[in-house]
């Protein structure tokens, strides 16, 4: 089966038009299978921000204690996981959410307690669980919440739980759905960039406030293993006729003698 993870932040949610969903639709009549990993970040530090929980921020990772990880579970499952999976069945898509945690689909370990406390790494993907879904024809929608060996809950970054699916899939395509159209280079948009180019365009300013985090996620996804990250817009067509409309990311090839 030819695979295609796609990983939606939570505040994209409320953009996507019908354009993307009809993107989707193509997709899978080429006979790619998808499979969703979601975010929440903004409606989590909203729930936080109501129960006078102030976020906290190390390298990047929510650093989450018993109470942030059960707001940001609450917020993840209950709301952010309906919502997309409401909005692929208003569109005629068969989906179903879960948390990553369900099934030990999630498998993760700490990062560091002491620095992060609940927050984790995936050590492992159960694969043979998202292919039971997928093989009935079930679009699986997953939040970014893992399990240890004993069972506890972690809270794991949504970029990198991307990756790992993806990875772990063999995903011919890794999709960062935005509310933009791409990285725009000298006002046009770049159909791809190797990620030496995108470290090179941060640092002279080409790429530039809101688009850093964007590309850093790809980049990250790519440093993890995975082929290509296509940052696409939620707002629009990004595939049509087999062609990708966004920018590509890659690993460029080292050079051998």
């Amino acid at each position: 089966m030819k695979y295609i993870v796609i990983k939606c932040g939570g505040s994209v949610l409320d953009e996507l038009t019908p354009s993307f969903f009809t993107s989707l639709s193509e997709l899978q009549k080429r006979g790619f299978k998808l499979v969703f990993v979601h975010g929440g970040g903004p409606d989590i530090n909203d729930m936080l921000n109501l129960f006078r929980v102030k976020p906290q921020f190390v390298n990047g990772l929510r650093k989450t204690d018993e109470q942030t990880l059960k707001i940001a579970e609450m917020i993840l499952s209950g709301q952010t996981n309906r919502k997309l999976v409401a909005l692929l069945q208003q569109y005629q898509f068969s989906a179903v959410g879960f948390n990553g945690s369900d099934g030990s689909c999630l498998q993760a370990d700490y990062i560091n307690r002491e620095q992060l406390g609940l927050v984790g790494k995936i050590s492992k993907v159960n694969t043979e669980f998202l292919e039971l879904v997928l093989k009935n024809n079930f679009i699986p929608v997953i939040t970014p919440i893992g399990i240890t060996e004993k069972g506890e809950k972690l809270n794991i970054n949504a970029d990198y739980a991307a990756a790992e699916v993806a990875i772990a899939l063999r995903a011919v395509q890794c999709l960062f759905v935005t509310n933009v159209d791409g990285v725009f280079i000298e006002g046009s948009l770049a159909c791809s960039l190797s990620t030496q180019e995108v470290y090179s365009f941060i640092s002279n300013g080409e790429i530039s406030g809101g688009m850093i985090p964007k590309v850093q996620s790809a980049l990250n996804a790519v440093e993890k293993g995975v082929e290509s990250v296509i940052i696409v817009s939620g707002k629009k067509t990004f595939f049509n006729n087999g062609q990708w409309h966004g920018t590509k990311i890659y690993q460029k090839e080292p050079i051998t003698n």
